[in-house]
């Protein structure tokens, strides 16, 4: 069973990111760079997203040889349905997103 979702700034950093191409598979370290949060604060939520059903992960083999296969992310569908109903207030709220496309 898993646990209930948890909402915090950190998390909806993340959601930003993610709802700007929610059907790509991203990396964590890009993710990282995106949000600005630091491993220790953003591979647990990826862990717990991915435990609730609103993210997916897999393994991807690099494109590089001899580099090593990266865990790569992306929504659910009930996770794009999260993602935009807790994003959709922050929208109004600030009327700018991190991350976002033009």
């Amino acid at each position: 069973m898993g646990r209930k979702p948890i909402f915090s700034s950190q998390t909806g950093r993340l959601l930003q990111v993610l709802l700007n191409d929610p059907s790509a598979w991203q990396h964590g370290y890009g993710l990282m760079k995106l949000t600005g949060l630091q491993s220790g604060t953003l591979y647990p939520i990826l862990l717990r997203l991915c435990d609730q059903g609103f993210l997916e992960a897999k393994w991807r083999e690099s494109e590089t040889a001899g580099k090593p296969r990266r865990h790569v992310y992306r929504l659910t569908p009930n996770g794009l349905a999260f993602a935009r109903e807790q994003i959709a207030p922050a929208r109004r709220g600030t009327g700018a997103l991190l991350g976002a496309k033009a």
